[in-house]
């Protein structure tokens, strides 16, 4: 960058009056700024020469083969790729969540049973033991069955209860849209209502009551009346949830006689367990089909083929159910 010489003459670009600034760098005629600027192009001060970037070898053109490559895309005309499948309406899902839901609680409520019975054939034991001396093989057979009985059945309530708390927002979900309406409750309310002690005594039977009253199409704006059935498990599960935590307790208790009444308290919780499980295996199946009963699809089967009267082959079909 330079600036012209001093004492040359200079024309302003405002005015166009051509004059020497003598009195600064600024037109006398009109106080534009008078210095123009020349940009000169210099090398870099550094010193190390820049050695330009290496390439590879030359280009020679595309490349070229002596036979036919396997790789590329297919001789094949473009297809637009498949749509995404629709997700599952509420009640589809509803009765997906049934399938497995009941063969659990039925399973569970057969385990309770011989958890059950294992209680009671080691409190004859206990009675027998009393009088006479009871042989080794009898006492472990006893505890083998009770300890695989007492394993089992809790894996399997856990599944049940699982697959339960899916089945019931999926549920209330259907009902709602059955409805018009917006579910009462939502997913974490819904949760926290079964796994919670307290609120597991009132939530499930009241969010069951809500499906069971959109699934009878009752008006939204009355309050729900349970059936006698759902009023009977509502007794089961609460008397279950309180007698469980009872006998938790009762439990930690020390002494031949505490262990006793323990075998006899586990008996009876083992046999309120399969009785509520298979309650509840009733009531959902009841309450699914309220909210939708499956209806199976009709196709004709060919029942026989004879002569028509006019000559041609008469076939007579009479529909039947759908795989059947």
């Amino acid at each position: 960058m330079a600036t012209p010489a001093a004492g040359s003459p200079v024309t302003c670009p405002r005015c166009g009056q051509r004059s020497v600034p003598a009195g600064g760098p600024f037109c006398p005629h009109c106080g534009r700024y008078l210095a123009p600027l020349r940009w000169v192009a210099e090398p870099p001060p550094s010193t190390v020469p820049v050695t330009p970037p290496r390439y590879g070898a030359p280009y020679t053109g595309p490349p070229r083969y002596r036979f036919l490559p396997s790789w590329g895309f297919p001789a094949q005309a473009w297809e637009p790729p498949e749509p995404l499948p629709a997700a599952p309406d509420p009640l589809s899902a509803t009765r997906t969540t049934l399938g497995s839901l009941v063969p659990l609680l039925w399973a569970a409520a057969t385990v309770a049973v011989l958890a059950a019975g294992a209680e009671v054939w080691r409190y004859v034991l206990l009675l027998d033991s009393r009088d006479e001396a009871l042989s080794a093989r009898v006492v472990a057979m006893s505890d083998a069955l009770v300890s695989a009985a007492g394993t089992v059945a809790p894996l399997l309530a856990v599944l049940a209860g699982i697959r339960l708390v899916l089945w019931t927002v999926r549920a209330s979900r259907a009902a709602a849209d059955a409805a018009g309406v917006r579910p009462a409750h939502g997913v974490r309310a819904i949760v926290l209502g079964w796994a919670v002690p307290g609120l597991n005594l009132a939530v499930p039977g009241s969010v069951l009551a809500e499906i069971e009253h959109a699934a009878l199409g009752r008006p939204a704006d009355e309050r729900p009346r349970p059936s006698r059935l759902l009023l009977v498990w509502w007794a089961l599960w609460a008397a279950g949830v309180v007698f469980g935590i009872v006998v938790l307790l009762l439990s930690l208790r020390s002494g031949v006689q505490a262990r006793a009444d323990g075998v006899v308290l586990h008996a009876l919780v083992d046999l309120l367990a399969a009785v509520t499980a298979g309650y509840t295996a009733v009531l959902v199946v009841r309450l699914t089909r309220l909210l939708g009963p499956a209806r199976a699809g009709r196709r004709e089967v060919l029942v026989r083929v004879g002569p028509a009267p006019s000559g041609e082959t008469d076939v007579a079909a009479e529909p039947a159910v759908a795989g059947s």
